[in-house]
């Protein structure tokens, strides 16, 4: 059955670090097979437990994005302001938790100093260049977006651009972005 179910596709998310500030933006297509189901989705969301503000960014299916963000959220309160150490945390359990394991997604996260790409094969990543994109347009934002860091546009405007090339290019990719900044 699996494999005749067309499956959910789609996504973009980047984070860019630059002048003290951390955009992580995304896109709002949601697609089954060759159907946008929704163009609106919000893929990006504010964190705030503890008091310390978090933005996340993810791909993937949605339900298991939402677990883990709140199993995210969890690992904040119980180290409130340790991004790393909260990351650690669930990557480790996303990969040897037998439930977790099954989940399909990938997040980026930041709390405007550290920016990491966590995944559920136990990775947690910081990335050169101060620049990480995932989803199905990611290598495409990527690459616009390391194009455009040595220019004099601030984090949110090369977001912004990487996003638009992405979108014209990945037909999973639309251009109605959510788009949230912090500082470090």
């Amino acid at each position: 059955m699996a494999d005749t179910f067309p499956g959910w596709h789609g996504t973009t998310i980047i984070g860019i670090r630059k002048g003290g500030r951390v955009v992580i933006a995304g896109d709002g297509q949601v697609s089954l097979g060759a159907t946008v189901i929704k163009g609106t989705a919000r893929k990006v969301r504010r964190l705030s437990p503890g008091g310390h503000d978090v933005v996340a960014g993810f791909a993937g299916s949605t339900a298991d994005a939402f677990t883990l963000l709140e199993r995210l959220e969890k690992k904040l309160e119980a180290a409130p302001g340790q991004l790393a150490r909260a990351a650690v945390e669930l990557a480790k359990d996303w990969r040897t938790d037998k439930y977790l394991q099954k989940l399909e997604a990938m997040l980026i996260v930041t709390d405007g100093a550290a920016l990491y790409v966590i995944t559920g094969a136990g990775d947690v990543l910081e990335p050169e260049h101060d620049v990480a994109a995932i989803g199905s347009g990611g290598m495409f934002a990527l690459a616009a977006a390391r194009a455009l860091m040595d220019s004099d546009h601030d984090a949110e405007t090369i977001a912004r651009r990487a996003m638009a090339i992405a979108a014209e290019i990945c037909v999973y990719t639309n251009g109605n972005l959510t788009v949230e900044v912090i500082q470090a």
